[in-house]
């Protein structure tokens, strides 16, 4: 029987998704890459809160892509080409280092969805111990309690209390409460 040998294929970056997922130029289409054997946290998904580190993961990736000179592709023959949302599972090689060993050295993601015995799951999971050993990003359990996923928008409900407190003290001077409202909200 033949076995398929995968060799890395270069391909264009096009845009970013997640910290584990992105568009790239593929055979003249956008399509879309999700890697394989790691999982970042959540930063965009429609239906769940943003999870701890998925901005930084996600922030990462993209920091990454769009600076790369070279970025190719190479598909492991102990796994399928795509998954079930048509997105091409792949080890993404950037300027000939292995962004999977990237995001794990630097704790942005964890070795996950392991379906075969792929050809880098063993190194990943040396990086991922001493990541996970040193506490890095999503391995960093005190940081990740006092995450806040709504930290911005808590930042801005601060500030509009300060403004509206400088407002009413203002205003408390003055006869027509009405107009220096409307000067400042208009």
């Amino acid at each position: 029987m033949f076995t398929p040998v995968y060799a890395k294929e270069k391909v264009e970056f096009s845009s970013c998704t997640d910290g584990d997922t992105f568009k790239i130029i593929y055979n003249n289409e956008i399509k879309t890459v999700r890697l394989l054997a790691v999982d970042t946290p959540e930063s965009v998904q429609p239906k769940k809160e943003e999870e701890y580190y998925g901005k930084e993961a996600s922030d990462y990736t993209c920091n990454v892509l769009k600076k790369a000179n070279k970025i190719e592709l190479e598909f492991d023959e102990n796994s399928d080409k795509l998954d079930k949302y048509d997105r091409l599972l792949a080890w993404v090689f950037i300027d000939d280092k292995l962004l999977q060993e990237s995001l794990i050295e630097g704790g942005y993601a964890k070795v996950a969805y392991l379906y075969g015995d792929y050809k880098y799951t063993t190194k990943l999971q040396e990086l991922q111990e001493i990541a996970s050993n040193k506490n890095i990003g999503v391995w960093d359990e005190e940081a990740k309690e006092n995450f806040n996923p709504n930290q911005n928008e808590d930042k801005i409900t601060t500030i509009e209390i300060i403004i509206l407190f400088v407002m009413f003290s203002v205003s408390s001077k003055c006869n027509n409460v009405g107009n220096i409202f409307n000067s400042f909200l208009f």
